[in-house]
């Protein structure tokens, strides 16, 4: 296996940082250069960077039953560029405050699915889009108990419109495999569920 680029100290020099926008996310404009591959300094570089909370995205699980819970609700990125923009995906919310990021899961289920989730079992930290923006995201899947579960959920102070639906596991991957369900943070845990279905069965019933 090839090393990858162990950057130094001085592997970074923002020359200036100015916001553009700041509203309930933040645009920044950053002049800088960076050490290329070469071990020389790259040439000065102007890039925009969308300042986000990070965010917490759980997949609930019921065990038992082998059944997930996704969320539906509409989605003003996917406006232009798909067919339908009433997404499914995970239960989601952003960091906002002093919590943890398993204090953000639990909360968002409760308000997103009606669910109380109990164990949380992590899967990954990603950059959902590293050329552009400084989110990351937090993702788990979620112990649940999903007799019950579904109807429409959200805070209304939030103009938040969220139905619940309870797929057995085998549905929601034929979702993946169809296209269907589009969006990272669903089709990163779905798969991963699927490799790792037998482990969290095993240790969860």
């Amino acid at each position: 296996m090839s090393e990858t680029f162990k950057p130094d100290a001085d592997a970074v020099r923002i020359l200036a940082r100015e916001t553009c926008f700041r509203g309930f996310y933040r645009l920044d404009r950053l002049q800088l250069r960076h050490r290329q591959f070469s071990g020389a300094m790259g040439p000065a570089l102007s890039r925009e960077l969308f300042v986000r909370h990070d965010a917490v995205c759980v997949l609930p699980y019921d065990p038992q039953r082998d059944c997930v819970v996704l969320v539906e609700q509409f989605r003003v990125g996917a406006l232009d560029k798909a067919a339908n923009p009433w997404l499914l995906e995970l239960v989601a919310g952003l960091i906002d405050s002093d919590e943890a990021p398993e204090q953000v899961a639990r909360r968002e289920a409760r308000e997103e699915a009606g669910l109380e989730l109990g164990a949380l079992w992590p899967i990954t930290t990603y950059f959902p889009s590293p050329g552009g923006s400084d989110e990351l995201v937090h993702l788990y899947v979620g112990r649940c108990d999903s007799a019950g579960a579904g109807g429409v959920h959200g805070l209304a102070e939030e103009g938040e419109d969220i139905r619940v639906h309870v797929w057995p596991l085998e549905d929601a991957l034929q979702a993946v495999r169809d296209g269907r369900i589009n969006n990272a943070a669903s089709i990163i845990a779905l798969q991963w569920l699927a490799l790792n279905r037998a482990e969290v069965r095993g240790l969860w019933t």
